[in-house]
């Protein structure tokens, strides 16, 4: 079975739910207009599920959805209030939510992403954590990027330091990505009602889906095939041969 795009989503704003795509333009940073903006505070931080160096965690960020309009990114309260990014009722609005002053940027010098321009996993992955954690495995959890479908769990892992031809554009699989408190947090739709992290933790070191890096931009949409290649001085093959991914029938 080949490795084809199934899901394309998303994030205008960083942290915020996000919006489902048939298609996608990529450039250096990842999909055009992915987390472009992010809610900032006073200190420089943006708002996140966790507190890092660069983020500071608000879990009233997660009651907003951004969504991408003819007129600019569109963000939506569970309440039913909207704005266009850059009116500064929204940066009231959050303010208010966050009880502290926040706004609404686009990037700047530091990067809005965690640690990667694209993130992607696996369909058998995701299936693998319902039947063997016994989780709700709903990939808006995860705030992933593309959902690949594939037969093997954890596939994609095995892709570290290989590149990806999907639809017009080259990407680099990168490293594994670790997962944090926000796959626990009720978002964009989905529950939380089972908890993720920790069984994650026993079972995977924490890890799951992939980064990887866009080498040449160029589009790709849903149903677009996923060729898998060795990259320069990957042991497994040559440079720039194609490696056949070997889906088990059972």
């Amino acid at each position: 079975m080949p490795v084809t795009v199934a899901q394309i989503r998303r994030y205008p704003v960083k942290s915020m739910a996000g919006e489902y795509l048939d298609a996608v333009e990529l450039d250096a940073r990842g999909l055009t207009g992915d987390r472009w903006y992010a809610v900032e505070d006073g200190a420089g931080h943006f708002a996140s599920g966790k507190n890092t160096r660069r983020f500071r965690r608000h879990d009233e960020v997660f009651a907003y959805r951004a969504t991408t309009t003819a007129d600019g990114v569109a963000v939506t309260h569970e309440d039913g209030s909207s704005w266009l990014a850059g009116d500064p009722a929204l940066d009231d609005h959050l303010t208010a939510a966050f009880g502290e002053l926040v706004r609404v940027e686009g990037e700047s010098t530091v990067p809005h992403a965690d640690d990667g321009a694209v993130s992607l996993i696996g369909s058998a992955t995701l299936h693998w954590c319902e039947t063997e954690l016994g989780v709700d495995a709903d990939p808006r959890r995860l705030r992933v990027n593309l959902v690949l479908e594939t037969d093997e769990p954890f596939v994609e892992e095995s892709w570290v330091g290989r590149t990806l031809r999907v639809g017009a554009t080259t990407l680099r699989v990168v490293a594994r990505i670790e997962r944090c408190r926000t796959i626990d947090v009720a978002q964009d739709g989905a529950d939380a009602r089972h908890r993720w992290l920790k069984p994650l933790g026993t079972t995977r070191d924490l890890c799951m889906g992939v980064y990887a890096e866009v080498l040449e931009p160029g589009g790709l949409r849903v149903g677009d095939d996923v060729t898998v290649r060795a990259d320069t001085g990957h042991a497994a093959a040559p440079a720039d041969t194609d490696v056949v991914v070997e889906q088990p029938t059972g």
